[in-house]
């Protein structure tokens, strides 16, 4: 039974330099055309299963850009949701750009039932927001949230990024700073990946790309780390901060390692032990569509030592870390007789620690998380 339903929706005024995510530019797309299809997709699956779909939390609108659309394409992708799944849920999230985040688009989405906003601000730095191919400007950051307040939006998140070409310490701070004064519920905040596919990817393969050396994105994520606890933001995921009763319920499936329905072109799903991707490019989603198929590209059986893996270093991104009793309960054999060895050499290098029948990063393996999370994917 999934907990939680992720729709992708493909389109964005600009293409970001560092962004690897299935999108198309905006113009000139049968965007209507999409937004119809995507109902039927949804329409096809909860008929087909409908038992999966009962009890679902969480709902999330994800991109490209989901405030892309038009305040009344917004208003239809929504109606399309209601008409096939219980909107009533814990959590519906849609991620927002600020400079797009008209008065009447927040109405839209408030009306749709999402109660949750993600805004992609990244940095409070002109400069390196051109960089990132950003359009945005702190005017619209500020003015996104007001309005968002003002049509009764709480639970608000900002996207932050560190690590990025000519980004300095004092600019980290700088951005930290703005952003929590901004005294919202939730933060995120990632360094800077770059991916195959993307701007930045070609800029680098080039050496024209210049980021900041190792040691300095290290202090710059013990910098934010120190600020958000500082502000009496808890840091409940490597890259997450949230006060109470605020934490990202959707985001949490995914670490949990629990099933969620992806819908949309490029849309990745996790349901009845099987992980699915959709078709990418959006003629083939919606020749998929047409025909009445579902837009299945590609299904992965997940197998016993994958879920296992997976366990573990999605489990270990949470704070919490990954519970021995659990464990027992989802895989079937204890974490002990799995993982015992890796777990004690990680232990005895600092990396881990055992804490009220869990094991969990300490703070210096957060920094070297993806070392650590190696560990667990290499093992047979």
């Amino acid at each position: 039974m999934v907990r939680g339903v992720y729709i992708h929706i493909p389109f964005c005024h600009q293409i970001c330099n560092y962004c690897d995510f299935n999108k198309v530019f905006f113009h000139n797309q049968p965007v209507d055309e999409y937004i119809e299809a995507v109902g039927k997709e949804i329409a096809m699956a909860v008929n087909n299963m409908p038992e999966q779909f009962e009890n679902i939390e969480t709902i999330y609108l994800g991109g490209g850009t989901p405030t892309a659309l038009s305040p009344n394409q917004i208003s239809r992708l929504l109606e399309l949701i209601a008409k096939h799944l219980n909107i009533d849920v814990i959590e519906f999230t849609a991620e927002a750009n600020p400079d797009e985040l008209t008065i009447e688009k927040l109405k839209a989405l408030k009306n749709g039932g999402v109660n949750r906003l993600s805004l992609g601000v990244q940095s409070f730095d002109q400069q390196l927001l051109q960089k990132l191919g950003r359009t945005h400007t702190n005017d619209d950051v500020y003015k996104a949230i007001d309005n968002a307040i003002a049509v009764g939006f709480q639970n608000i998140n900002i996207d932050l990024m560190y690590g990025l070409p000519g980004q300095s310490i004092e600019l980290w701070e700088d951005t930290l700073e703005k952003a929590l004064a901004l005294n919202l519920p939730h933060y995120s905040a990632y360094s800077l990946i770059v991916e195959p596919k993307t701007i930045f990817y070609i800029q680098f393969s080039k050496g024209m790309l210049h980021l900041p050396p190792e040691e300095q994105e290290a202090k710059m994520y013990d910098l934010l780390m120190e600020r958000m606890e500082d502000s009496g933001l808890s840091q409940y995921e490597i890259s997450n901060f949230a006060k109470e009763g605020f934490q990202s319920l959707h985001n949490k499936i995914y670490w949990d390692n629990d099933e969620y329905a992806g819908f949309g072109a490029g849309a990745h799903g996790y349901m009845n032990g099987i992980r699915y991707s959709n078709y990418g490019p959006i003629k083939k989603y919606l020749q998929s569509i047409h025909m009445g198929q579902l837009p299945i590209l590609h299904r992965h059986q997940v197998s016993i030592n994958e879920k296992c893996e997976e366990e573990m270093f999605l489990g270990l991104r949470k704070n919490e870390g990954v519970s021995y009793q659990q464990f027992e309960k989802k895989i079937g054999f204890s974490l002990n007789e799995k993982y015992g060895e890796i777990i004690s050499k990680l232990m005895d290098d600092g990396l881990v620690m055992e804490e009220e029948g869990r094991v969990k990063l300490t703070r210096k393996g957060r920094f070297l998380g993806n070392e650590v999370f190696q560990q667990f994917l290499l093992y047979e």
